[in-house]
């Protein structure tokens, strides 16, 4: 199959939008930034070529003030909170986990405390208080404290679940990471993001599509720079600021 003929179904679907006057609403969070590099540049590079508005999940314990540089290069980038150190804490026979119910709940929360004031100190209006959790999880007795220290959503993957602050997750994962762990397929990304656009359709959230630049091969790489030309061909898409589905969601009541 050609990359062409890859494609063509989300070319079909963004023309179905068009012609009906709606929008196909996309956002793209990026984890485990730290430091600049070439694949952060990479990925400022590619986003800002094509106006992609960029969420990146900084990890507190390991940032300083040159990806604060860096950043200030790329107006099109804003910064969450990928939870303290990225550190599990749960025994090996447990799925990964910083947030978890392995320590007392208030020393995770001090640590997601200082790591909301760490990064928002450094990055000042380009940080959102947004928390993105290490691994896609926590402790779902955690979630309620939230917004008693400062964060305003909480982003990790799959459907939302009712919380008491914005839930803003993620829904294509571009990465393999139970096989390559290297890009998935193409075909089936289109497949997947076609699937969440006609779940959008009938009122469901927009594409979340998560990357991690750090770990990115040339497929992916390529799968995105496809992406945003073929979304840039039309009207009927937008890629929306972090910021603007924070406050939708806190307009309808989360």
């Amino acid at each position: 199959m050609t990359s062409d003929q890859i494609w063509q179904p989300l070319v079909e679907e963004l023309a179905r939008r068009q012609r009906a006057d709606r929008k196909a609403e996309f956002w793209l969070r990026d984890d485990d930034a730290v430091d600049p590099t070439p694949a952060l540049d990479r990925l400022l590079d590619l986003t800002g070529e094509f106006a992609v508005p960029v969420t990146l999940a900084v990890i507190p314990a390991l940032t300083d003030d040159k990806l604060v540089v860096r950043l200030d290069e790329a107006p099109h980038a804003t910064v969450a909170i990928h939870g303290w150190a990225h550190r599990n804490h749960a025994p090996e026979d447990q799925k990964k986990q910083e947030l978890g119910a392995h320590r007392p709940r208030e020393a995770v929360l001090d640590d997601l405390a200082r790591g909301l004031s760490h990064v928002t100190g450094l990055h000042g209006a380009r940080a959102v208080p947004m928390l993105v959790p290490p691994w896609n999880r926590i402790d779902a007795g955690l979630v309620s404290d939230l917004g008693s220290i400062g964060f305003a959503a909480l982003s990790v993957y799959g459907p939302p679940k009712p919380a008491s602050l914005a839930v803003i997750n993620s829904n294509v994962d571009i990465m393999d990471w139970h096989g390559t762990r290297g890009c998935r397929d193409h075909g089936l990304l289109v497949q997947a993001i076609i699937a969440q656009l006609q779940h959008a359709f009938d009122g469901g959230e927009p594409v979340g599509l998560l990357t991690h630049h750090l770990v990115h091969d040339e497929s992916a790489w390529l799968f995105l720079e496809r992406l945003f030309a073929v979304t840039a061909q039309t009207e009927a898409c937008a890629w929306l600021p972090i910021r603007t589905l924070i406050g939708r969601s806190a307009g309808r009541g989360k």
